[in-house]
C-alpha cells in the first residue's frame, strides 16, 4: 500500500500547475495494473483479466478528450449515439399492406434494457398510416347509454386527477411468424410486437363515475379519429377497471404514431383494443361487430369455427441472451454467462419463470430481476457456467394466477395452427457449441 502512495505522490509531481508529468503518469498505471491484476482475476466474473499497462486508450488521451464536445445547446431534443445505429425499429413486406400503411414495425427488443421502452423505439401497428392531430382541435364525445353525454377537448379531458401506471402493449399476432414453422431466424421479428411504457392519464372508471352509466350499459365501443378508426368492442367491466384514458408516455406527450392526443389504454389485453387517436366512446347494451373484430382479431379455432372476442394477452415470456441477434460472442469453456429474458402476463403478475437447456426436459428456476409488476414486462435472469456442450434454451413463465406458458405441443393441440393470434408457445433456441444461437421448433408430438 506504501509503495502505491509512493507511485501516486510521484505521479503529482507536475511541470506546471496544469500537466502532470507523462512519464509519471505511465509509471502510476503500469505499477497500478502491475499490483491489482491477480486480484482482479482472482474475483472477477469474467475470470483471469489481462491489465496491459500500454493499453492505449488509458495510458494516452483519448481523441475525444483533447478537445470539446458539442454545445449542450446543440440538441433541443436528445438523439442516441451514432454508435447506436442497430437499435431501431424494422418492418417486413410480409407484414405490411405493400403501401406500408397499414403495417407494424417491430421493436428491437433483443436490444431493451430494463422493462420500459423508449418512444422511439416502440412498436407500432396502424391500419391506415399516422394521423397528425392539433391537440387544441381535438375532441372527444363520449354517449350513448350514459347520464350525462359530453364532449370533451383535450384541456377539459385534464382536468381529471391523473395517474401515472406501467403496462405492456402487444399486439395479438406477436410471434405470429413463428406459429407453424421457425421463419425468422430473428427475435425482433418473432416477438417484437410489443413493448412497455409508463403511461400518464385519467382512469377511465373516474370519467365514467362522473358522467353516469346507465344500468344496461355493458358493452363500450371505441373508436378512433384517423381514417381507419379501428373501432373495438370492450366490456364495460374492464372500463370500470383499469382501462385508462392516456395522454402521456414515459415522461412526455404521445408521439403521433402512438395516438397522439390521447389513446385508450386497456392494460393486459389485445393491442388493437388500445385505441389512437380516440375520438368516441359509446355506451350500449348490446355488443358491435366491426369489421376488424370480424375479418381479423378473432380466434379461429381446430374446428373452424371462431371465438367471437378473444381479448386477453397470455402468460408468455422469451429469452433474449442470448439470442439469434445477440449470440455468446468468443464464449470458453468454464465462462459464466448470464442468460435473461422479459416475461409478461395480461392476467396478472409474472411469479416465477423457469429455465430448460434440454429442449424441456428438465428446468431450473430463474431470478426475477428489478421491479415486479402487474401486466408489465418482467425481467428475469439465470447464471450459467457454459461447457462447451450444445444446448435447446427456452423459457417458460407462470402468473400470480397460476397459468403457465405452454409448450408447442400444448399450445397447438387445443388451438391448432389455424390462427395467427395468441401463440405463446415456447420459443427455444438452439445453441451450438461456438456459442451461435438459432431459432428452433422442439415438437415432440404431431399437431
Amino acid at each position: 500500500m506504501n509503495k502505491i502512495k509512493d507511485i501516486f505522490k510521484k505521479s503529482l509531481t507536475t511541470k506546471d500547475n496544469n500537466t502532470l508529468e507523462e512519464s509519471s503518469r505511465r509509471d502510476f498505471l503500469k505499477n497500478s495494473a502491475t499490483l491489482s491484476v491477480s486480484a482482479i482475476a482472482a474475483t472477477s466474473i469474467l475470470g483471469p483479466v489481462k491489465a496491459s499497462a500500454d493499453e492505449k486508450q488509458i495510458v494516452n488521451e483519448v481523441e475525444w478528450g483533447t478537445k470539446l464536445g458539442d454545445k449542450t445547446t446543440k440538441y433541443r431534443y436528445g438523439i442516441p449515439s451514432p454508435y447506436e445505429h442497430n437499435n431501431v425499429r424494422r418492418n417486413d413486406p410480409l407484414l405490411s399492406s405493400g403501401d406500408e400503411y397499414a403495417t407494424v414495425t417491430m421493436c428491437p427488443i433483443h436490444e431493451s434494457e430494463g422493462i420500459i421502452t423508449p418512444n422511439g423505439l416502440f412498436f407500432t401497428r396502424n391500419h391506415g398510416g399516422t394521423a397528425h392531430i392539433d391537440p387544441n382541435e381535438f375532441r372527444l364525445m363520449i354517449h350513448g347509454k350514459v347520464k350525462k353525454e359530453i364532449v370533451l377537448t383535450l384541456d377539459e379531458l385534464k382536468k381529471y386527477p391523473c395517474e401515472t401506471r406501467t403496462y405492456f402493449i402487444e399486439c395479438p399476432a406477436n410471434g405470429s411468424t413463428d406459429w407453424r414453422a421457425p421463419q425468422y431466424n430473428n427475435l425482433q421479428f418473432l416477438k417484437g410486437m410489443m413493448s412497455c411504457a409508463s403511461w400518464t392519464g385519467v382512469m377511465l372508471k373516474t370519467v365514467l363515475e362522473d358522467l353516469g352509466l346507465e344500468d344496461d350499459a355493458v358493452w363500450m365501443l371505441a373508436e378512433g379519429s384517423d381514417n381507419a378508426g379501428n373501432p373495438r368492442t370492450i366490456p364495460v367491466e374492464k372500463a370500470l377497471d383499469d382501462a385508462m384514458l392516456v395522454w402521456g408516455q414515459n415522461g412526455e406527450a404521445l408521439r403521433p404514431e402512438q395516438g397522439y392526443p390521447l389513446r385508450l389504454l386497456v392494460p393486459g389485453w389485445e393491442g388493437n383494443l388500445n385505441t389512437k387517436w380516440l375520438k368516441r366512446l359509446e355506451f350500449s347494451d348490446k355488443p358491435w361487430h366491426s369489421k376488424e373484430e370480424t375479418s381479423k382479431y378473432t380466434m379461429l379455432q381446430k374446428s373452424g369455427k371462431a371465438i367471437r372476442y378473444f381479448w386477453i394477452n397470455e402468460v408468455n415470456s422469451v429469452i433474449t441472451k442470448p439470442c439469434p441477434e445477440k449470440p455468446w460472442a468468443n464464449i470458453k469453456i468454464g465462462d459464466l454467462v448470464e442468460i435473461e429474458g422479459i416475461a409478461w402476463s395480461g392476467q396478472g403478475t409474472i411469479k416465477h419463470v423457469d429455465i430448460t437447456f434440454d429442449g424441456g426436459d428438465n428446468w431450473v428456476e430463474a431470478s426475477l430481476k428489478g421491479l415486479v409488476l402487474p401486466k408489465a414486462w418482467t425481467r428475469f435472469s439465470y447464471m450459467y457456467r457454459w461447457e462447451g456442450k450444445p444446448l435447446l434454451l427456452s423459457s417458460r413463465a407462470t402468473d400470480d394466477l397460476n397459468n403457465t406458458q405452454p409448450t408447442i405441443d400444448q399450445e397447438t393441440s387445443k388451438q391448432g395452427v389455424e390462427s395467427v393470434y395468441h401463440r405463446n408457445g415456447n420459443v427455444t433456441w438452439e445453441v451450438t457449441t461456438k456459442g451461435e444461437v438459432n431459432n428452433v421448433h422442439i415438437r415432440k408430438h404431431k399437431a
